[in-house]
């Protein structure tokens, strides 16, 4: 992973990365202008008339705050140290967007319906695209690891931006004219600590163990990754039914349980031949030994693992040596010193897949130790054990999309103090195993957020589209708990709102391709929040839960009226349940102005009430703006 480096070489450019030809400066507030120019050295800004000087400090680094501004331009942005100039060409001001999550957020437009149209017809002169480079990094970087530009909308630029980003602004442009600028900053499967700083998860409270790590990582990675085979070990021995002498990365104890041949020339293990491994997603334990000389085991090593997908924590001679998360992807861990011996030497690997094919899937040539001297050893004669059973093990802290703080070290960061309107978040799935802690993890998110881009900055926060098949029998839901954190924050936070999806996804596609549609709703929603014009943010939102005789009312407020149910006389998906697990009942409902009556087969009164509570569940209750009520579970008095 990239390390960043306090020194700023003279020959970079006098302004930093996100200031290039056609960039947008956020309107209304004072305009932050950096960079890096000789140390000591006066720096002299000019930007519509507006003038401002900075000197640069020991280091090389400058910064000027400038005047606000009105939309409008275009503009000429010149600055000027010694004998240089830079001058930046076409600079509008409008408002600056930053859309950020995961795949869903990721997800360009030539993936999105009527793709071929809307990237033939691309055209809109006050719109402009940045796109920030996926890169991870152990430490927070300044700028980007690689060239970034803000481009002009054309088919060629807009193919590969983010679609709900793009249709969200092309949406919002038709009642906010202003110019906008767009910076996409995503990445697929990330999970939400990916995405906060160091100080913000340290204060958070929960990761003391991994920050640990990842702090001697980045002075030592081998010595980083020995401790986290330590942690990774007493999550091992706490899992459900594991024994106590259930060591598999430990060669000088008996393997426990059955391990098999894997085939010689391994591949995914879906096609070994073997039915429980068909069609299996989750943990195998792969365990090998290499015979060396004395003069292999003195030498500097590396264990190349061909491919893995996805996950990896792997161990020699029963200490850790790496892991990572990049599906399909090879590893190169550096062995330190006096690991290897003479004799036998004990390679383990356990390797989490969750998706199609899994485990060490490159030929069997790809997996050896190469030495010092050019020379290697294929690593031949695996054996292999499934371990079946609840729960993922946990990401390595410096895992691009796993980790902790890794993407806002590589991504956010490198933006600096840039002006922004607002944030689009889109994220959840790969957190949907925690839910009960993903309200406070969003909490920490916007606070650590707020603190580098402004203290009252709007948060749009896309809720969980609907994925998989629907429940036949109310059931628990991981995603509908996420959805419920996500609702919670959204209610509490007077500077967020939510938008709702579940019903434009698709249950065979956990990227659904109706992203002008979300895009219409971010829209509306920030129209609502951050222009404040007189329109609700989403469809129907459950207010109060109550009951009357033998029924339990849920009355709605900011909806549209009338209630509509689409498809039959009724709305389906509400359930109602008494305090324990397991207890809920579909429900009947009508709709009675405002409110939804509902009745219940429970033989006690019912506790609670939830509505779409399901990954992918059946929803008809809707406005009559054609927005949907999001799903929810509420407490009855």
């Amino acid at each position: 992973m990239a390390q960043a480096h306090a020194a700023v070489p003279a020959e970079l450019p006098l302004l930093h990365a996100m200031f290039q030809d056609h960039a947008v400066l956020q309107r209304g507030q004072p305009i932050r202008v950096w960079g890096s120019a000789t140390p000591g050295q006066d720096v002299r800004v000019a930007l519509a008339g507006s003038r401002g000087r900075a000197r640069a400090d020991g280091e090389g680094r400058w910064q000027v705050s400038l005047p606000a501004l009105p939309a409008g331009g275009p503009h000429r942005l010149t600055v000027r140290s010694g004998q240089r100039t830079q001058s930046l060409e076409d600079v509008l001001v409008g408002d600056v967007w930053l859309c950020s999550g995961q795949s869903n957020m990721e997800l360009p437009v030539r993936r999105s319906l009527d793709a071929d149209s809307e990237i033939a017809g691309a055209a809109a002169p006050t719109l402009r695209l940045l796109t920030v480079p996926q890169a991870a990094s152990v430490v927070e970087l300044d700028t980007f690891q690689t060239a970034v530009h803000w481009q002009t909308v054309s088919p060629g630029t807009l193919r590969d931006f983010s679609a709900a980003c793009f249709y969200f602004a092309r949406e919002l442009q038709k009642k906010v004219a202003v110019p906008m600028g767009l910076v996409s900053a995503a990445w697929g499967g990330s999970r939400i600590e990916a995405w906060m700083s160091t100080a913000a998860l340290r204060a958070e409270g929960r990761h003391d163990d991994g920050l640990d790590a990842l702090a001697l990582y980045a002075r030592d990675p081998a010595d980083g990754a020995r401790r986290w085979g330590e942690i990774w070990q007493r999550w091992w021995q706490q899992r459900a039914g594991v024994a106590a002498v259930d060591k598999p990365w430990n060669p000088s104890q008996a393997p426990v349980g059955q391990w098999r041949k894997a085939p010689a020339a391994l591949g995914a293990w879906e096609y070994w031949g073997e039915p429980a491994l068909a069609d299996y997603n989750g943990m195998v334990w792969y365990r090998t030994t290499v015979r060396l000389s004395a003069a292999q085991a003195a030498q500097q090593a590396t264990l190349e693992l061909g491919a893995i997908d996805e996950t990896d924590m792997t161990w020699v001679n029963g200490r850790g040596v790496g892991s990572a998360y990049d599906p399909g992807s090879g590893r190169r861990y550096v062995l330190p010193p006096g690991l290897l011996r003479v004799g036998d030497n004990s390679v383990v690997v356990n390797v989490l897949d969750t998706y199609r094919d899994g485990g060490m899937n490159a030929p069997a040539s790809a997996y050896r130790l190469s030495f010092g001297d050019g020379t290697s050893v294929l690593l031949q004669g695996w054996r292999y054990r499934a371990a079946p059973g609840d729960g993922a093990p946990p990401s390595a802290p410096w895992q691009t999309a796993g980790g902790l703080a890794s993407l806002y070290n590589g991504m956010i960061a490198p933006i600096g103090p840039y002006g922004l309107r607002g944030v689009l978040w889109y994220q959840g799935e790969s957190n949907t195993g925690e839910s009960g802690s993903y309200q406070a993890l969003l909490k920490t998110l916007s606070r650590d957020w707020r603190t580098r881009f402004g203290a009252a900055l709007p948060f749009l926060v896309v809720q969980l589209a609907g994925y998989g098949m629907p429940p036949t029998h109310p059931r628990e839901s991981g995603w509908a708990g996420l959805r419920e954190a996500q609702r919670q924050f959204a209610y509490e936070d007077p500077h967020a709102a939510l938008v709702v999806a579940l019903d434009i996804g698709d249950r065979y596609d956990i990227h659904p391709p109706n992203k002008q549609e979300l895009g219409r709703r971010l829209a509306r929603a920030a129209r609502a929040l951050v222009y404040g014009q007189p329109l609700a943010a989403s469809g129907p939102v459950p207010v109060s839960a109550r009951r009357e005789d033998d029924t339990v009312i849920v009355r709605f407020a900011e909806a549209s009226e009338p209630l509509l149910a689409y498809g039959a006389d009724t709305p389906v998906g509400f359930e109602l349940c008494g305090a324990a697990p397991g207890s809920c009942r579909y429900a009947t409902a009508r709709i009675r102005g405002q409110e939804v009556v509902l009745h219940g087969p429970l033989e006690q009164p019912a506790t609670r009430v939830r509505y779409g509570w399901a990954d992918n569940p059946v929803v008809t209750l809707f406005d009559s703006s054609g927005l949907p009520a999001g799903p929810f579970e509420m407490e009855i008095p």
